[in-house]
């Protein structure tokens, strides 16, 4: 979100229901030790890319705990601009404790992972991913925008974490937050997709993850994720658009992942992709769609409470990134049908 002056008016994350849901597990399998390979021998991530654990921007106006809510929202926390008390709304989400669910993030670090290690933990697989996205927006961004790409400070944490949009805790799930330009991942969340949300265990399910809230950099830096701030909730709202570009911008790092090589290795991250990463990538996709989430959590599915859009535009907006490789093919704000890219 383009915040003016120094005020946070936006909190831009997703409130995973990690207890009210319970969705069948049909691809499944552990987030974690997949076997699969994706990222070739020779690629390299950048030392020091992702931090590990500690705080994060420190948000102003204290701690907001952001947790245990309805799937998929965008938190406008109107009230610390007009000076209300904004744990008065984190108690609404998180059932009247805004403290619940912190505890200790660790001793801050950073990541450091060889290429087998990404190929078998998850944490390690992040910072592949952060590396892989450098390297393909790097060379997109600005060939297709004219806008020289800024890496977003990347952050796993355990727990709860300080960050420039407040306290966040893991029942936020993976978010990125406009004020410090920075990509907070609680790797538990991955199996929590598989385990409660029925998404695949693949790697490239957890590669579109990162490269999802990657993408809310990108909008970030060409100044579109702001749209979602007046407009955050419907089926034909700023908020969806937002998060729709976002999948269709994870769609162009696949396009490009195999192919762009790293100027310090010589050699791509991905091993070409097969049919079953992009299924993986799909069936991530799929598994967090509003209407999915609705219809496990409250039996019915609302299109005026959707914040994200549904599984199947989801899916076919990361399909039009991934197929076309373009920037111009994600713009869902100048979009009349958004069930058909």
């Amino acid at each position: 979100m383009t915040i003016e002056g120094n005020e946070i008016v936006l909190s831009h994350a997703k409130l995973w229901p990690t207890a009210a849901i319970c969705v069948p597990t049909t691809a499944g399998g552990s987030a974690e030790g997949n076997s699969n390979m994706t990222f070739r021998e020779g690629s390299r991530m950048e030392r020091g890319r992702v931090s590990v654990g500690g705080s994060g921007g420190g948000g102003r106006g204290g701690k907001l705990a952001l947790g245990g809510g309805a799937g998929g929202l965008i938190i406008i926390v109107i009230a610390l601009l007009f000076g209300g008390d904004p744990g008065s709304i984190l108690n609404q989400i998180s059932g009247g404790d805004s403290s619940a669910g912190q505890v200790d993030s660790g001793t801050s670090g950073t990541l450091e992972c060889e290429v087998a290690d990404a190929n078998s933990s998850v944490d390690c697989r992040i910072g592949f991913t952060a590396s892989s996205l450098d390297t393909v927006w790097e060379s997109q961004l600005q060939a297709q925008t004219g806008v020289a790409y800024v890496q977003p400070p990347v952050r796993e944490f355990s727990g709860s974490i300080d960050t420039g949009c407040g306290n966040a805790t893991s029942a936020v799930g993976p978010f990125y937050c406009p004020a410090d330009s920075t990509a907070y991942f609680d790797t538990s969340f991955f199996q929590v997709l598989v385990d409660q949300f029925g998404s695949s265990g693949g790697p490239l399910a957890q590669e579109y993850v990162v490269a999802h809230e990657i993408g809310h950099h990108i909008q970030n830096q060409l100044g579109d994720i702001g749209r979602a701030q007046s407009d955050p909730q419907g089926p034909e709202s700023g908020g969806v658009r937002v998060e729709l570009q976002a999948d269709c911008y994870a769609g162009i790092w696949a396009h490009y992942a195999s192919d762009t090589v790293d100027p310090d290795t010589g050699v791509a991250f991905l091993e070409p992709l097969t049919s079953t990463d992009i299924d993986d990538a799909l069936s991530a996709a799929s598994s967090v769609g509003d209407d999915r989430i609705q219809q496990a959590s409250t039996g019915r599915v609302n299109p005026e409470g959707w914040t994200h859009g549904s599984s199947a535009q989801r899916q076919k907006w990361f399909t039009a990134g991934y197929e076309t490789g373009q920037v111009a093919a994600c713009d869902t704000f100048s979009a009349r049908d958004l069930d058909n890219p």
